[in-house]
Parts: structure tokens; sequence; C-alpha cells
């Protein structure tokens, strides 16, 4: 018999959900579609072109897709910091992607949002 603590999770041996679950929060398509779109961003100007979201939030974010190698950060050693942030090789590679499930979003949007709102009537 395996022991639970033998086997890994399914998040690190399933490659899908491995890679997905660290970019399919609220924030980091956003984020990487806007760095992809300016080419060479600080963080500032992130701060101001997603302005609902906290500083701490993208910081995470940023970390986060900074260690899966999909964004580059430069820290200049000046005062005060200032530190960029543009797509990897790999992070390029996702943009297509991710404009196609945007295309895929757009022109399901309304049957979704109709399902839902059929769903929700008839729980209630």
């Amino acid at each position: 018999m395996i022991r639970k603590e033998d086997c890994s999770s399914i998040i690190e041996i399933c490659p899908i959900r491995n890679v997905v679950a660290r970019f399919g929060n609220k924030w980091s398509l956003i984020v990487l579609l806007i760095i992809n779109d300016s080419g060479t961003v600080r963080f500032n100007e992130l701060c101001r072109m997603i302005p609902d979201i906290s500083t701490r939030v993208l910081s995470g974010t940023l970390r986060t897709l900074e260690a899966d190698g999909l964004i580059d950060r430069k820290v200049y050693a000046q005062v005060p910091p200032k530190v960029e942030y543009q797509l990897t090789d790999t992070g390029k590679s996702l943009v297509p992607i991710i404009h196609q499930l945007t295309d895929w979003a757009l022109a399901n949007m309304k049957n979704i949002i109709s399902h839902r709102t059929d769903y929700e009537s008839a729980q209630n």
C-alpha cells in the first residue's frame, strides 16, 4: 500500500494543473498582456494601468511570474530604486494562447451568462 506522504500531489505531477495554477489567477493574464503591449514596464506604471490591484497583490503576481520564467525583472542600482519588467521568450510564447482564450471568452460570454442565469433561477 502506498502511503499518502509517498505520493506527490496531483498538482505537482499534472503539467496542466501545475502550470495553469500558477498563472490562472485573477491578475496574471492581465499583467502578462500589459507587459507584452508595453515591452518594458515599471512597477508604478503597472499600478496605474491596473488601478484596482493592490501593490501587495501586484508584487506577489510579479514574483510568481518571475519564478516561473514568464517575466524578467531588472533592478537598477539608483535612488529612488528603478525596477523594470519584460516578458521572457516563454512569456511571449504564452501571449497568443491568452489571445485565443480571450477571443473564445468574447464569443461565448453571452451564452455562458445566459446559462448561469438559467441555472441560478432553477436553483432558487
